[in-house]
C-alpha cells in the first residue's frame, strides 16, 4: 500500500515539498477492505507531516514579516545619509537604545555607517557598500517571504487533498460493508465494528 502512495505522485513543489496523492478512484489504492486500515494510517501520517511543515513555515513567515520592515527601514536611513552632501548642516535626531530608552544624537555628513549583522556583531561599511548589502538582504528576505507564503498555500492544499482522500476511502469502506452485509443476508458478524472517520 505505501508503495502505491509513494509512487502515485512523485512531483514536488519548487522547495521540494511532495504533492499529496489525489484519490480519484479508491480502487487504485485498495483492492479489499483488509487494506483500508493501512491506507487510512498512511493518509493520517502524511497529514501529520504536512501539518508539522505548515507550523514551521508559519513561524518562519512570522519572523520574515518582522525582518523585512526592519531591513527596509535601515535601507531608507542609509539612502538618506547617502543623499546628504558634504558640508551639509548636521542633523539632530533620536535613536533607540532599547525598547523604552531613546537618546539624542547630532549626525554630521558621513561616508560610513555601522550595521548590525547579528550575534552581537557590528561592522563599519562605506555608505554605498552598505546600501548594496541592504538591498541584497531585502531582496532575499522578500523572496523568502514570498516562498513561505506560497508554501503555506501549497501545504493547505495538500492537507485538504488528503482529507478528501480519507473521506472517500471511508465512504468506499461503508459501501463495501453494506454490499457484503447484503450478500451475507444481513449478518454483519461480531467483528463488524463502526469506524469513526478521522478528523485529520
Amino acid at each position: 500500500m505505501s508503495a502505491k502512495l509513494q509512487n502515485k505522485d512523485a512531483a514536488t513543489n519548487p522547495r521540494g515539498i511532495p504533492f499529496a496523492p489525489f484519490v480519484d478512484k479508491v480502487e487504485d489504492y485498495v483492492s479489499s477492505r483488509a487494506e483500508v486500515d493501512g491506507t487510512m494510517k498512511s493518509f493520517q501520517e502524511m497529514i501529520s507531516k504536512y501539518q508539522f511543515m505548515e507550523v514551521n513555515t508559519q513561524r518562519r513567515t512570522a519572523g520574515l514579516k518582522e525582518k523585512v520592515p526592519d531591513i527596509q527601514k535601515t535601507l531608507d536611513m542609509v539612502q538618506f545619509l547617502h543623499s546628504r552632501k558634504p558640508g551639509s548642516e548636521p542633523i539632530e535626531t533620536t535613536f533607540e537604545l532599547n525598547d523604552t530608552l531613546y537618546a539624542k544624537a547630532v549626525i554630521p555628513p558621513t561616508d560610513e555607517v555601522y550595521l548590525w549583522l547579528g550575534a552581537n556583531v557590528m561592522l563599519a561599511y562605506p555608505i554605498s557598500e552598505a546600501e548594496t548589502l541592504l538591498e541584497s538582504k531585502l531582496a532575499t528576505a522578500q523572496q523568502s517571504l514570498e516562498n513561505c507564503e506560497e508554501d503555506l498555500d501549497f501545504l493547505r492544499e495538500q492537507i485538504t487533498t488528503l482529507e478528501v482522500a480519507t473521506a472517500r476511502l471511508y465512504n468506499w469502506e461503508v459501501t463495501m460493508k453494506r454490499k457484503e452485509k447484503a450478500e451475507n443476508g444481513g449478518d454483519e458478524g461480531p467483528a463488524d465494528s463502526r469506524r469513526t472517520l478521522p478528523n485529520g
